[in-house]
């Protein structure tokens, strides 16, 4: 695919995106958020195709702190899975649910998950730590804790609507946001340096996956090697930080809904075999 192919493609996408939400709601907070969020990640996107070293980091940043800081501190939106699961019970399309549509349940089928890789304010802070690449192996079914906080957050909010009337739950969100995220950056702090992984917390323990997995197997945006190119020298597999077989060109092959799109393998390889 063409450098400047990705990035516009994107821009056009969230564009669509931002002006269909604005003209059927009436909001035009949704014209600019959308248009923001989806600017960054093109941005990113470019800037990496320019060689820049830290283009990622340009969007994880612009995004990550508005949504955690705008939206979330100052704005008091939860933006996590509980206030998604907080906005379905209202039965209301608005806020965390049109994000997870976008980002996280439909967007995956164009972007892969390309969210964890250029906007989760999570990943934002993790990347800073030393480990960008696994010293160790993967271990497969650590990453079963994924299902069980996703079970254990939907069976807190339901407890949580039982407890507290309409006023104290909404309250309780703000509450449960700001826990939240205190509680995911210790716990993916902690695995960081337990495993020397950056993004162990992504392997193992992120509930966000439950959504993001499945779509991405189907992604419109993946990697994929030339055979012509390639000689096997395997750099690219010791740059994934998620552990992907980049040498497989099928959907099916190791990892595959792990990919981030972060681009370190083609950064990696020598022959500039692999491309997007």
């Amino acid at each position: 695919m063409k450098k400047n192919a990705i990035p516009f493609g994107i821009l056009a996408l969230f564009t669509a995106i931002a002006l269909t939400l604005w003209l059927s709601s009436g909001y035009i907070f949704f014209l600019f958020n959308f248009l923001y969020i989806g600017a960054m990640v093109a941005l990113g996107f470019y800037l990496f195709g320019r060689g820049y070293k830290h283009a990622r980091r340009v969007t994880q940043l612009g995004v990550g702190l508005y949504m955690l800081v705008g939206l979330g501190f100052l704005a008091g939106e939860n933006m996590q899975l509980s206030g998604f699961f907080y906005y379905l019970y209202l039965g209301v399309f608005q806020a965390a649910v049109i994000h997870y549509a976008v980002a996280k349940i439909a967007g995956p089928l164009f972007f892969g998950r390309g969210w964890c890789g250029y906007a989760c304010w999570t990943a934002m802070v993790l990347d800073f730590l030393p480990f960008k690449t696994p010293e160790h192996g993967r271990k497969p079914r650590l990453g079963l804790l994924r299902y069980a906080v996703f079970a254990l957050t939907l069976l807190l909010f339901i407890a949580g609507a039982l407890i507290f009337d309409e006023a104290g739950l909404a309250r309780a969100m703000y509450i449960v946001f700001i826990a939240g995220n205190v509680v995911y950056y210790g716990v993916g702090i902690f695995l960081a340096y337990r495993f020397r992984d950056n993004r162990a917390f992504c392997k193992y323990f992120c509930p966000i996956t439950v959504f993001l997995k499945p779509m991405s197997y189907f992604s419109l945006l993946r990697v994929k090697k030339s055979e012509e190119k390639c000689v096997n020298c395997k750099k690219c597999l010791s740059a994934c930080p998620m552990d992907v077989d980049m040498l497989d060109n099928r959907r099916s092959r190791k990892n595959a809904t792990e990919c981030i799109v972060c681009g370190e393998c083609l950064r990696a390889c020598p022959k500039g075999a692999l491309r997007m």
